[in-house]
């Protein structure tokens, strides 16, 4: 066999990877373990596709040539990247083919083995710790000569933090380096993890239970055992096991509580009877137990109705505070025959108390059977003495209320909730209805009141049902021409007499009070007051014109001494007079400012200012239906004493001797102001570029009120023509009489 064959052979029996490469590491030939093994696989490229820990472990520095320093078939062990991320522990050789000429190129035969599967013993290891990976427990070895081993779960349990160090790297770990982390155990197991600390250190027997705090799972139980044991002669060695048994710790204190609640139930049960008395103490009603030797047992209630202690009735039959009337129930002795276990007999009878008094008492007699002895009877007694006098207040207060209600000056009635019905009534609720009292006994409001003012009232008495609160309304009752009964106001009041959570019958209270004459004085006063205010308001509005027109007679006299500011002051003249005008038509009327009356007021004024005819004309269905607010009366006013004078002025200007002509155009919601004289607009004019201001446009476009106003200032044919519109809520459209 050649050499050839020989190497071929080689490639395919040996177990351990091999690869044949030339110096610049391409790779030549390889066999199937060094495939598996290397991460490259068979890549061409061969040394240069390898990681770095490669290179390193066969001491090839990738220029092509192998380092100087490696020795020829000398093996070389370490940790490299394997397939899939994993870390593989080889051990390698390397060895030179050929080079003596160059016939024959140098070659390097590379070979690989795993020591992590290197004999049974490491395979074994790897199957005790993937077994133990799967437990729901940690566990750690510690042999003298190795130090820590450890196969901890691959979710242990929350805390555990076993020292875990493998062969060949860092052995000899220190026994008391295996721990739980001291800033996850809570303070109050801190002094058990101390006694684990201990028994780590010292190597001995300990059984640990502890409580750590996870962040994920929060609070954990865990029970940690260090067992000491001897892997050979002369190695000792110490195992440690930590279990979470956080189910069964919540177990076990569950346990303790429910020990905890039933110690706790059983001296209640002793306590018992004491609380039961106790708490009969505390009650009114007087409680007495007899047995077959007498009374055993008083209450406190029994004792104050008896006139004694225990200790002076103790023993003694209880017919001993019977009355001397034959047939007394204390004095019967067929209970225990009578009744059954359980059942109670109530019966009436009269007691002599030790200090003489005698007084009447309602009472129960329930027989109760012992275990422990013949039968009890246990006697509830009641002073019935009270209820009666409590009974005789109730009287007396019911015959006190109704005299007040038959001489109270108002209607009183009580209505049944469901039906209406009056179950009580006084005599002034019969001159309510207008009827006899017996009509309106049980009857409801239907019957006794006519259809609209008995379906008022109904309605009413459901609504104070559903609400529960007290309700107020005013009843107009007409009058009735056939008795001559006048038309009367009633005040009336209905409230609910049910609380919540009642189970009486529901009942309503209707208190009503006569008011008409009230009402009368009251409508009488309010009227004198509006004569009042509007005699005033006329008077006000009436000095006001004077003062005005006092105010425009001054302005003139500056105007005749000041020709220079003739024009102005006539101006503030004219605005003056318009004020004037509209207090002057509030002094003789009531009521809105109709629109017609300004604006007739205001041409007539601006016509004896200037001696100038204005055509007045109205068109248009019923303009006595505008009216202005007080508020708008006035700029309205100034606006249109503006556009009559601008006019005016204009038309004379421009030498026109036409009329100035202003309309009223009434619509069915709006009103339009027209004022047109004979005059020209300069060219390109624009209302909106008129700025507003205390003259002339300006001062017309600073009064109109923001809403319902608009106006138009236009050249049709040889007249300007300035139209102002109103409508609501710049003017107030009123109904038609």
């Amino acid at each position: 066999m050649d050499a050839s064959a020989e190497l071929r052979a080689l490639f395919e029996l040996s177990p351990a990877g091999l690869a044949l490469v030339d110096p610049s590491g391409r790779l030549l030939r390889h066999n199937a373990p060094w495939a598996a093994l290397s991460p490259a696989g068979a890549d061409p490229r061969g040394l240069v596709a390898l990681p770095q820990s490669w290179h390193q472990l066969l001491g090839w520095e990738g220029q092509g040539e192998w380092s100087p320093g490696v020795p020829v078939d000398a093996p070389a062990e370490a940790w490299v990247d394997g397939p899939g991320g994993r870390k593989l522990h080889l051990r390698a050789r390397v060895r030179r083919l050929g080079g003596a000429t160059p016939a024959a190129p140098a070659r390097w035969l590379l070979q690989i083995e795993d020591l992590g599967l290197e004999d049974d013993a490491a395979r074994s290891a790897l199957q005790i710790t993937a077994l133990m990976g799967t437990a729901g427990v940690g566990v750690a070895t510690w042999d003298a000569e190795q130090g820590w081993s450890s196969a901890a779960s691959r979710r242990p349990p929350p805390g555990v933090q076993a020292a875990t160090t493998a062969a060949g790297n860092g052995g000899g770990t220190q026994l008391s380096q295996l721990s739980i982390g001291r800033d996850v155990v809570e303070t109050e197991s801190l002094p058990d993890y101390g006694r684990l600390q201990q028994a780590l250190r010292q190597r001995e027997r300990a059984e640990v239970r502890y409580a750590v705090r996870h962040p994920d799972t929060g609070r954990r139980w865990l029970l940690t055992r260090v067992e000491p044991a001897e892997l050979g002669p002369g190695r000792p060695a110490m195992s440690v096991v930590t279990l979470d048994i956080t189910d069964e710790e919540n177990a076990r204190r569950h346990n303790e509580l429910l020990l905890q609640e039933q110690a706790r139930a059983r001296e209640s049960l002793l306590l018992q009877t004491d609380r039961t008395r106790a708490v009969l103490d505390s009650v009114l009603v007087g409680i007495v137990t007899v047995g077959a030797n007498g009374i055993e047992w008083m209450n406190r209630s029994a004792r104050r109705m008896f006139g004694g202690e225990l200790a002076d009735f103790q023993g003694q039959p209880i017919a001993v505070v019977a009355s001397p009337e034959p047939g007394h129930p204390l004095r019967r002795t067929d209970w225990a025959s009578v009744l059954a276990e359980g059942q109670a007999e109530t019966f009436e009878c009269k007691l002599v108390a030790r200090d003489g008094r005698d007084f009447w008492v309602v009472g129960n007699a329930v027989l109760t059977g012992s275990d422990a002895g013949p039968s009890q009877l246990t006697f509830a007694l009641l002073d019935i003495e009270r209820r009666r006098q409590a009974e005789n207040q109730i009287a007396q207060a019911q015959a006190s209320l109704q005299r007040i209600i038959e001489t109270a000056p108002l209607a009183i009635a009580l209505f049944d909730g469901r039906g209406l019905q009056v179950l009580q009534l006084n005599q002034m609720l019969s001159a309510f209805a207008r009827r006899p009292a017996a009509e309106i006994q049980g009857r409801p409001p239907s019957l006794w009141l006519p259809g609209p003012e008995a379906a008022a009232l109904s309605a009413d008495l459901h609504q104070a049902v559903a609400s529960r609160e007290m309700l107020r309304r005013e009843l107009h009752r007409d009058a009735d021409p056939e008795t001559g009964e006048p038309a009367r106001e009633w005040d009336v009041r209905i409230v609910s007499l049910r609380d919540v959570g009642d189970s009486h019958e529901e009942q309503l209270l209707l208190v009503a009070s006569d008011v008409t004459e009230q009402r009368a004085a009251e409508q009488a006063r309010f009227e004198a007051a509006i004569a009042q205010r509007e005699m005033l308001v006329k008077e006000v509005h009436h000095r006001i014109k004077n003062n005005l027109q006092g105010v425009a007679g001054l302005l003139q006299q500056n105007a005749q001494r000041h020709p220079e500011a003739a024009g102005a002051l006539a101006e503030a003249v004219g605005q003056v007079h318009a004020i004037a005008q509209v207090h002057g038509l509030q002094v003789g009327m009531t009521g809105p400012l109709r629109v017609r009356g300004v604006i007739e007021a205001i041409a007539q004024s601006v016509q004896r200012m200037f001696g100038r005819p204005i055509r007045y004309e109205v068109e248009g269905p019923a303009p006595h239906r505008f009216a202005l607010t007080e508020a708008d009366s006035i700029p309205i006013a100034l606006t249109v004493n503006e556009l009559l004078t601008n006019a005016i002025k204009h038309s004379t200007h421009h030498g026109a001797t036409g009329d100035v002509c202003c309309r009223l155009l009434c619509e069915d919601a709006a009103v339009r102001i027209s004022v047109a004289s004979a005059s020209q607009l300069p060219a390109g004019f624009s209302l909106a570029q008129v700025p507003p201001g205390i003259s002339g446009l300006g001062l017309v476009r600073a009064l109109l009120p923001r809403k319902g106003s608009a106006m138009t200032l236009e050249q049709q044919g040889e007249q300007v023509v300035a139209m102002l519109r109103l409508e609501p809520p710049a003017v107030t459209v009123l109904e038609p009489l």
